[in-house]
């Protein structure tokens, strides 16, 4: 099993403030991230760059 990233693991991993991911989930753009239970949680795979940018459909 893989293990989840958190939102700070995200912006370490993509060089950002972990406020920018917030705002990347609030306007529905950057990595998906799913609730589990009242945190949220990203897949490695989904956080990668390339794929920060692009809008949920």
């Amino acid at each position: 099993m893989q293990k989840l990233w958190g939102p700070s693991d995200v912006a370490d991993y993509l060089g950002v403030p972990v406020g920018t991911v917030y705002q990347w989930r609030t306007r529905g753009t950057g990595p998906t991230g799913k609730r589990v239970g009242k945190h949220v949680r990203y897949r490695p795979k989904t956080s990668k760059p390339g794929t920060t940018h692009s809008p949920r459909g």
